[in-house]
């Protein structure tokens, strides 16, 4: 992956809140599988992570949020202007170029899916805790969606968790996190959070599992697209490649948080009644589908016996 230095990023897209941030009442998300016993807050369960264990995630085991120059709150304007030559040092700057492509590969693909034009969102990126319009969450619960005000949420030193626990330590991990992400914004735009919120929450066949392997087929089919992104001013590439190895760390990154290999890795039984996004082969299967096609119109997850 190779990102374009010279794109203009727009950073209207995402907040930097900082440390204990928020932006208007309350967050939904999902503990990190690990002591502490703490549940998930109440909501739709939308993150990457999987709430079956309903283990929480201490805030002392977090690192702090600094990585790639992550400080408490700040301005996005300064730290990713093109005037800034390490710009694509700072975390917040490389995941808001993510954003950017996600939401610029959305703006042409969601009239072939949806009723009328693609509706933007921000990213908010916090440190600890964060007030949400569906609840306040701490960083226990990794990144996540909130249907309520529309935003995805997540703290940076949420990556360094994803390399050292799960094995996901590739570059491409981080926008496969953020386009899963911004396929819940699609599934909310859509109604189909909705729906699924009137089905069954956990088991193999479960709308839970269905909404989750669909965000990983929307996050696959932005993927194949990725490269023809534009920048803020439409005349840059936002990235420069995006190679095979880097779809293999999607695909490696989807394989490590499938259900039952974080219910293995906790050294418990793979317990079907509990999944809540799929299996590793289906979360793998899914994300290379939407990749393979490159077409969000194939990622009917409700309409498929063949999960």
């Amino acid at each position: 992956m190779e990102l374009n230095e010279r794109a203009e990023l727009d950073t209207s897209q995402a907040n930097d809140l900082g440390r204990g941030g928020g932006s208007g009442g309350g967050g939904i998300g999902i503990p990190i599988p690990g002591g502490g016993g703490r549940g998930g807050i109440i909501g739709i369960v939308v993150a990457v992570l999987v709430a079956l264990l309903g283990g929480g995630f201490g805030l002392n085991a977090m690192t702090n949020g600094d990585e790639g120059g992550q400080a408490g709150g700040g301005d996005l304007d300064q730290a990713c202007s093109t005037a800034n030559p390490d710009r694509l040092d700072d975390a917040r700057c490389r995941n808001l170029l993510y954003v950017n492509s996600i939401q610029a590969y959305w703006q042409k693909a969601y009239p072939e899916v949806g009723n009328g034009n693609y509706e933007p969102t921000t990213t908010n990126f916090f440190q600890a805790a964060v007030n949400t319009g569906c609840g306040q969450a701490d960083s226990g619960v990794g990144p996540f969606y909130c249907p309520a005000d529309r935003k995805v949420y997540i703290d940076l030193s949420f990556y360094d968790e994803l390399a050292t626990r799960f094995g996901a330590k590739g570059e491409f991990a981080q926008p496969y996190v953020l386009a899963h992400e911004y396929g819940h914004h699609i599934q909310n735009l859509l109604g189909t959070n909705a729906k699924a919120g009137q089905g069954d929450q956990s088991g193999p066949r479960s709308a839970s599992v269905r909404l989750e392997l669909q965000a990983d087929c929307y996050a696959g089919a932005w993927a194949k697209h990725a490269t023809e992104s534009k920048d803020k001013t439409g005349q840059q590439p936002l990235f420069k490649s995006i190679t095979e190895t880097d779809i293999d760390q999607a695909v490696d990154t989807a394989e490590a948080i499938g259900d039952d290999s974080i219910q293995e890795r906790s050294g418990g039984r793979v317990n079907p009644d509990q999944f809540t996004h799929g299996t590793s082969e289906q979360r793998k299967r899914w994300f290379t589908q939407g990749y393979d096609r490159g077409d969000p119109k194939t990622c009917d997850t409700f309409g498929t016996d063949q999960l």
